[in-house]
């Protein structure tokens, strides 16, 4: 299968442009903060998204009964590996693999002429502008937020939560959700929720938490820094992203099912332009800077060493694997960010 994905690698760069010297790519796509894209490019986005909800799935029914749509192989592959690829080493490079893999799919099989867009989260914050949020809008954007619905004494609640039921209005209003909640890989036909919380969005989204990220000197210490505790009482930016949309019972806030919504792919654009802006500054050095555990907060190295340049990565029956070191810079990859913090 790494010989599938270098073939597909190859094939990306063709299409894009010729390759340059040592692999890399002449004319990279350009990914893009959402509000800068003209509204006909956001309808074709968001165009290509639906498309592939429409389209069936490639994950064996015996794998994931739920898994309906080409959307939904994607949902139950983070499904199946959330345990493995979240507090490891692994995170930034695996989501980096995840998203180029949706990006392509939004540009081979459904016909997207672009790059997949990043949500610059910051320029969202104080929490009286998260709501007003181009991202949200419910024409040229993904919709809004659910009708609240009260907390049940068993769920822990995200401060300052607004929703928790269905989206109102936006393209993804009659949107169905097939899997989850959390592990299930079960057909359970759902609506798509949210659950704003802007005041914790706005503490975890704002620009000091991306200045702490940054001003890590090795890749162990961005990454942990960025992905932050297990619990959204000691979450940093990736969790302020998942629980800031999906507070206690929207999809982005649970910790399986989250690529459900299809904001999710907004935040991990941006949290890749984070890690991409951090190797920027010394790419000499960072392109072969990882490190972390194998497992899942094994921070002590307990059940395993640090993750390395070879260190396997997979999405599952997408047939799509690479290593860390295929990752690793994104010029080789062909898309580049139209702007870096």
């Amino acid at each position: 299968m790494r010989t599938f994905l270098l073939l597909s690698l190859l094939s990306l760069l063709l299409c894009c442009a010729s390759a340059g010297k040592g692999g890399q790519c002449r004319k990279p796509i350009v990914r893009k903060e959402w509000r800068s894209l003209k509204k006909a490019d956001r309808l074709q986005y968001i165009a290509a998204v639906q498309c592939l909800l429409e389209k069936p799935a490639v994950t064996p029914s015996t794998v994931a009964p739920g898994a309906i749509s080409r959307y939904d192989d994607l949902v139950a592959t983070h499904i199946n590996q959330t345990m493995s690829i979240h507090f490891v080493g692994h995170f930034l490079p695996w989501h980096r693999l995840f998203t180029l893999y949706y990006e392509k799919l939004l540009r081979e099989e459904c016909g997207y002429g672009g790059a997949q867009p990043y949500w610059d989260w910051t320029l969202d914050t104080p929490a009286s502008q998260f709501v007003k949020s181009p991202v949200f809008d419910p024409i040229y954007g993904f919709g809004g937020n659910g009708p609240l619905i009260p907390v049940n004494a068993s769920n822990n609640e995200v401060p300052g939560r607004t929703g928790g039921g269905c989206v109102e209005a936006g393209p993804f209003v009659n949107m169905t959700v097939h899997l989850g909640p959390f592990a299930s890989l079960e057909r359970n036909d759902q609506c798509l929720k949210r659950d704003l919380a802007p005041a914790y969005a706005a503490t975890y989204l704002a620009r000091d938490k991306l200045d702490s990220v940054m001003s890590q000197s090795d890749y162990g210490w961005m990454a942990r820094t960025l992905e932050g505790g297990t619990a959204w009482e000691d979450s940093q930016v990736h969790a302020g992203g998942h629980f800031g949309v999906g507070g206690t019972y929207g999809q982005m806030g649970d910790p399986f099912a989250s690529p459900s919504d299809p904001i999710f792919w907004m935040h991990h654009a941006n949290l890749d332009r984070v890690w991409w802006s951090w190797q920027k500054k010394d790419l000499g050095q960072r392109r072969r800077d990882v490190s972390g555990p194998m497992f899942l907060q094994d921070w002590g190295n307990a059940q395993g060493g640090n993750v390395t340049l070879a260190f396997p990565l997979s999405l599952g029956y997408n047939n799509w694997d690479a290593t860390i070191a295929d990752m690793m810079d994104i010029r080789r990859l062909c898309y580049t960010y139209d702007k870096l913090y």
